[in-house]
């Protein structure tokens, strides 16, 4: 922490405007090196005042020539990105010329930036906490509006105020647990009021709130994977190339065409969606088909949703179903060639009534609008897209999962007259738990996982 450090903070290639970041004590001092606001002398600009853009040029300063022409942000501390004193640099955005100016940055006493070491430094210097460090990482990684969203909302700490306000309500209740236990002949027996039995059932049901809104919203960091699978020759290729709106799947009157899977992402109304395009599932002996249609099944298995293919003059087979699509996963049936008329539409079994259908022609775009907004419909039904304190980070919902597991023996501990030690371990362990979400009590190695998965510059 006492180091400075710095790194390049936009992405490498060719571009308008490139950054590098600078913080740490010494970050005025080592702009100041380099940094003139004229193109004669590279003496260095001693004044520089916090949070006014300056214009000048970056000289190389053991041969006095100029490296860039730059707009040169300085940023003091505690009102900058990490909290520390900050210098970001507007460069022309090159490979070159931004490793040019790094390097003669470090020539002059930085030090090369960690992956994710300025969110780190802002984190440990208390300006934000571990929810909204991640939501840094989930902007910019967010694959649609909706994820976005839901980032922006963790980064301003909406998720960070909640679960303090949960673990405030804990503490308290702990306080008046430890009051009984460190002072027995002083104070009457420990007896909860309704309200703070109230006060633990509202816990308890917020954390399983939130545990219900990461397993209905986990897809918006990833994206839900979709597999379109049946027979050969039966459209699939052509009903993902309609999906996407592009030729992405090679389509030909040929059975067999698709030999691997070809996976592409796909954003339908602000949701993401991962698109599979697999080979069709039948009997065969050629090798290839084989592994082809055991890495479709393995796909299968694998996504949220399965677009199951039939084509008019086909047969729905419960048997045939259920060896290509496991037990309880979530489908739709898709009867495609509806224009060609062939023979009768097939039609599911009693067993299968509650399956969505959808009739369409890839071939002539008919019903594949319906299809999309099925998609849609099908995936997201109970998921509350308002709410902004979605969890859609596995680390939070296990946090959240240990918290349950504690409250609940804590509120049997209140109607079986539990000790008071062992119910304060339960709240103990509730109040840690929580903790983690915001970092209070994180360990080393979680705080090193988070940052370790950031790039280097942020």
């Amino acid at each position: 922490m006492n180091d400075t450090i710095a790194a390049i903070a936009t992405p490498y290639g060719s571009g308008g405007i490139g950054v590098i970041r600078i913080s740490g004590p010494k970050a005025f001092d080592l702009a100041s090196k380099i940094f003139s606001k004229t193109k004669i002398q590279p003496e260095g600009y001693k004044n520089l005042e916090s949070h006014r853009v300056d214009h000048g040029y970056i000289f190389d300063a053991k041969n006095k020539d100029i490296i860039d022409e730059v707009l040169l942000i300085p940023m003091k501390g505690p009102r900058s990105y990490t909290a520390e004193d900050v210098v970001e640099i507007q460069a022309h955005s090159g490979t070159v010329v931004l490793r040019t100016i790094l390097n003669e940055i470090l020539s002059h006493g930085a030090r090369l930036s960690e992956p994710g070491e300025f969110t780190k430094r802002a984190f440990l210097n208390q300006r934000i906490d571990l929810t909204q460090a991640e939501a840094v990482a989930d902007i910019i990684t967010a694959k649609s509006a909706s994820a976005l969203k839901i980032a922006a909302s963790q980064n301003l700490g909406a998720l960070r105020n909640q679960i303090r306000e949960l673990r405030e309500k804990l503490i308290h209740f702990l306080s008046l647990l430890e009051v009984t236990i460190d002072f027995p002949d002083d104070v009457d027996p420990f007896e909860p009021s309704q309200k703070e039995k109230d006060m633990i059932d509202h816990v308890l049901e917020k954390c399983r709130e939130f545990i219900k809104q990461h397993d209905d919203a986990c897809f918006l960091k990833e994206g839900i994977r979709i597999t379109i699978c049946g027979a050969p020759n039966v459209g699939k290729s052509s009903l993902m190339n309609r999906l996407l709106e592009k030729d992405r799947s090679i389509v030909t009157a040929v059975p067999g065409t698709t030999r691997d899977p070809i996976e592409e992402g796909l954003n339908i109304d602000g949701i993401p969606f991962v698109i599979i395009d697999t080979a069709g599932i039948h009997q065969t002996d050629d090798l290839v088909e084989i592994i082809g249609i055991e890495k479709a099944k393995d796909h299968i298995t694998a996504s949220d949703l399965v677009l199951y293919m039939k084509e008019p003059g086909s047969v729905f087979s419960d048997k045939e179903f259920e060896k290509v699509v496991p037990l309880g996963k979530k489908v739709i049936f898709v009867i495609n060639k509806i224009d060609l008329q062939e023979g009768n539409l097939p039609e599911l079994s009693e067993k299968y009534q509650h399956i969505p259908r959808v009739e369409i022609s890839a071939l002539l775009n008919n019903g594949v609008k319906e299809l999309k907004q099925k998609l849609v419909n099908f995936c997201i039904a109970d998921l509350d897209m308002g709410n902004s304190t979605i969890i859609p980070n596995l680390r939070h919902k296990k946090a959240l999962e240990q918290t349950v597991e504690s409250l609940t023996a804590v509120k049997a501990g209140l109607t079986q007259a539990l000790e008071e030690e062992m119910m304060a371990i339960d709240i103990k362990n509730s109040i840690d738990s929580l903790g983690t979400i915001t970092g209070e009590t994180a360990s080393l190695d979680i705080l090193d996982s988070i940052f370790n998965n950031f790039c280097i510059g942020k």
